[in-house]
């Protein structure tokens, strides 16, 4: 794919998120490849400063419920992306829990994002912000399937992620248009490398995933 193709405009991303078409064939919301390539950043940093400074990490027993025993072998975007084919979650549900992740990571100061715990916060955020922002859903035990985890392992995650963010999930017009400005100049400043280098890396994978995809849809199941 030529690099021409692969260019993300913050007014592209604002579109995306605000008048996003929701066909069943309607294509990856570019809000993910901007989140992954924003996680992917913070957790470099982190890994440097835990690597400094061996007191940086989290002390709260209860933060480790998203550590998994394996790192997971997908990357970010492959995992968002997975997300939203079978959940269908809109460019909305990705921003507020872009929002949820920076409230939890605030709200616990000792947590840091790394490559055991992301995509298991990740899972668990998009599934709470879902049902926050979205009129139907699917259950638990969906997400759960769909994140390759146990139901019980994410209700226990939901759980605990509520508490630890004090139950604090509500986000405002003037917040949520706050974390879209910040989306956007992570694409006008210092984020389009970083962002075409992943969207290139997907397409990669993507080409993998669709000569092994012989899935069969699963039934939307409505609460």
């Amino acid at each position: 794919m030529a690099s021409s193709q692969l260019t993300i405009s913050p007014r592209k991303l604002r579109s995306d998120v605000y008048s996003y078409s929701y066909q069943d064939d309607s294509k990856t919301p570019l809000v993910i490849n901007v989140l992954a390539s924003l996680i992917e950043r913070s957790m470099a940093r982190n890994e440097r400063i835990v690597k400094n400074c061996r007191w940086a990490l989290s002390k709260d027993i209860r933060t480790r419920v998203f550590d998994c025993h394996e790192t997971p072998d997908m990357t970010i975007e492959s995992y968002l992306e997975r997300i939203f084919r079978y959940t269908r979650a809109g460019p909305s549900v990705y921003v507020v829990a872009y929002v949820y992740i920076d409230r939890f990571c605030q709200t616990n100061p000792g947590f840091r994002i790394n490559a055991t715990n992301v995509h298991r916060l990740l899972v668990t955020t998009i599934m709470v912000a879902s049902k926050y922002v979205e009129d139907m859903n699917y259950r638990n035990s969906y997400f759960a399937r769909v994140g390759g985890l146990t139901t019980e392992e994410l209700n226990t995650m939901e759980l605990e992620f509520l508490f630890l963010m004090k139950f604090k999930l509500h986000v405002n017009v003037s917040v949520f248009e706050s974390y879209c400005s910040h989306l956007e100049r992570e694409v006008s400043i210092g984020g389009g490398y970083h962002i075409e280098r992943t969207l290139r890396c997907a397409e990669e994978i993507k080409a993998r995933q669709n000569e092994e995809r012989g899935y069969t849809q699963i039934a939307r199941v409505m609460l």
